[in-house]
């Protein structure tokens, strides 16, 4: 039964690699939207070296640099109009919150608020800021500063991409509408003492401002640098371990250490982000000692290489990897309306299998939406893989002598081809004739806005350590159509609601769970495949690097140092 599948997978595994992105993107599509501003502000093809008046020197480009590659020149740094290239947010500013792997389990801790009080209603969140954090021109950071970063992703003038992370602020809708000249949620209490009131309690919240587009900015210096700010380098200041003082287009962005950050100096001198497009091209620069960080989750032609040989195994670094694959069904479509043939096509499609041939058995096959290291995990029940259980519900359907099943991708996506020609061949066993239709992403997006792709392979990581980023964003009436499934639950959708508003922590992780065993065990909606392991490798010289609790292959290299 495998032998034919393994000759497949073998010509599959050339181009079966996926790597991770910057935030959650689907079907391996990169993010549609661009900056404010163009990343290519000098004339001369460099972005200004920092050194104005904007830029207070602490800290200097040493030799113990961490030096990462990059397959993607950056549109910006500003990371509210950015919602993929984290690397650089990451380690330049500081959110209210963050949320980090304590004791093996993703927490949130503070950072520039030391503590927090939250009503009993769940809608007013008070911070008590640190008095103690110095953006990198030398302004001190006050509770001003988050009104600011606040309003400004608000203001239509900004024309902000990440706007969804402030929305369930009271007035924070009314001023991106042009409604209101502020937000009426959030106030500066005092200089050390900020406030937000939210229009319905938001359980997820405080997860919410750990992503990297709340990032805290300072509203002295951001105003200061106009359209220029996550551009230029000399006027791009945040309150964060390091500080971009070089930006060099197609060729790298160089942060240094900044000497006075609240928690004391990083251990690096700084990190070197290196343009290197071609995957081969890292392996040997890492073998060759020039790069010191190579994600594997995006160097992902190069994972067999390094999983398989004795040389390396010293020197790769694994986590889960804070994401799930899985399949989506449009339950409008024939043969999909109907649950049972939904049920048998995942009960004929052998994960392990995919999963060790194709990706060298590096994760692991998950029955639930909510991948492991994400809040309200638990143990789902097992999805088997049963054919011939798969031929009786077939037939029970209605399906006896089989049926045919279109499964839709966007074109110039290989890891989606590979994937679905196994699954493909999987189905024919069971009677099941399945063509492949790729289509231009433009028409791939435009069609299932509108609720009318078939079946369809999907990827999404983690934003934010909540169940509600993977739940509410498939699940809900609305949500359900723009990804094309079209469930029709009205319990479900009223749970989701529910959860949200929920102030017990306990309670609204059982409710998350049995929304997921509905949609996932109950009504198959969607077939999860399996949760990837995040590998890095790393050098010899390499000390201190974890890997990060979430979906994203970028990280803080604060706490990394270089010892060689």
């Amino acid at each position: 039964m495998r032998k034919y599948i393994s000759l497949l997978l073998a010509g599959a595994m050339a181009v079966g690699m996926l790597g991770g992105c910057g935030s959650a993107f689907e079907d391996g599509a990169s993010s549609s939207a661009s900056s404010g501003g163009s990343s290519a502000g000098a004339e001369s093809g460099s972005v200004q070296e920092s050194g104005g008046a904007a830029a207070k020197e602490t800290g200097t480009a040493g030799e113990n640099m961490i030096r990462i590659p990059a397959k993607n020149e950056f549109p910006t740094v500003d990371c509210q109009m950015n919602t993929e290239f984290y690397v650089v947010p990451l380690n330049i500013y500081d959110r209210l919150v963050e949320c980090e792997v304590v004791d093996g389990v993703a927490m949130i801790v503070p950072s520039l608020a030391e503590s927090w009080d939250i009503s009993d209603d769940g809608l007013v969140y008070t911070f008590h800021l640190r008095d103690d954090v110095t953006f990198h021109d030398g302004g001190k950071f006050t509770a001003d500063d988050v009104v600011y970063t606040v309003e400004r992703m608000m203001n239509p003038d900004t024309r902000a991409l990440n706007t969804d992370f402030f929305s369930m602020i009271k007035g924070a809708n009314a001023m991106l509408d042009g409604g209101a000249d502020h937000v009426e949620g959030v106030k500066a209490v005092d200089d050390n003492t900020v406030e937000f009131t939210l229009e319905v309690p938001f359980a997820p919240f405080l997860a919410n401002l750990a992503t990297p587009s709340c990032s805290i900015y300072s509203r002295t210096a951001t105003e200061a640098a106009g359209d220029q700010f996550g551009i230029d380098p000399a006027v791009t200041v945040g309150s964060g371990p390091f500080r971009i003082v070089d930006w060099v287009l197609n060729d790298k962005i160089t942060l240094v250490r900044n000497d006075d950050y609240f928690k004391g100096p990083a251990k690096a001198d700084g990190v070197e982000i290196i343009q290197v497009p071609d995957e081969n091209t890292q392996k040997l620069m890492y073998e060759n000692g020039e790069l010191d960080v190579v994600d594997l989750s995006s160097s992902t032609s190069q994972l067999a290489y390094f999983m398989n040989n004795d040389t390396y195994k010293d020197n790769l670094v694994t986590g889960p990897e804070a994401g799930s694959y899985f399949y989506a069904f449009n339950l409008d479509m024939k043969p999909t309306d109907d649950v049972r043939v939904r049920r048998a096509i995942s009960m004929a499609i052998d994960r392990e299998t995919i999963l060790e041939q194709m990706y060298s058995g590096a994760g692991h096959v998950v029955n639930s939406m909510l991948p492991d290291g994400v809040l309200g995990t638990y143990e789902a029940q097992e999805i088997p893989y049963d054919p011939d259980g798969a031929k009786a519900l077939l037939a029970e359907a209605g399906y006896a002598d089989g049926c045919e099943l279109e499964i839709y991708q966007t074109t110039d996506n290989p890891d989606a081809l590979a994937i679905n020609q196994v699954v493909q061949s999987m189905l024919s066993q069971v009677g099941i004739k399945v063509t492949i239709k790729q289509v231009d992403e433009a028409a791939y997006y435009a069609e299932r806005k509108e609720g009318k792709i078939g079946m369809t392979r999907s990827v999404w990581w983690a934003d934010f350590n909540d169940p509600d980023n993977f739940l509410y964003t498939f699940f809900t009436e609305k949500n359900t159509k723009a990804r094309s499934m079209n469930y029709k639950n009205t319990d479900v959708y009223q749970w989701l609601e529910d959860a949200r508003a929920m102030v017990d922590e306990e309670e609204r992780m059982a409710l998350y769970q049995k929304i997921d065993t509905t949609v996932v065990q109950e009504d198959v909606v969607v077939f999860p495949l399996f949760q990837m392991d995040h590998i890095v490798v790393v050098q010899d010289w390499v000390k201190g690097f974890q890997i990060p609790w979430n979906g994203w292959t970028d990280t803080s290299y604060y706490t990394v140092s270089i010892e060689r």
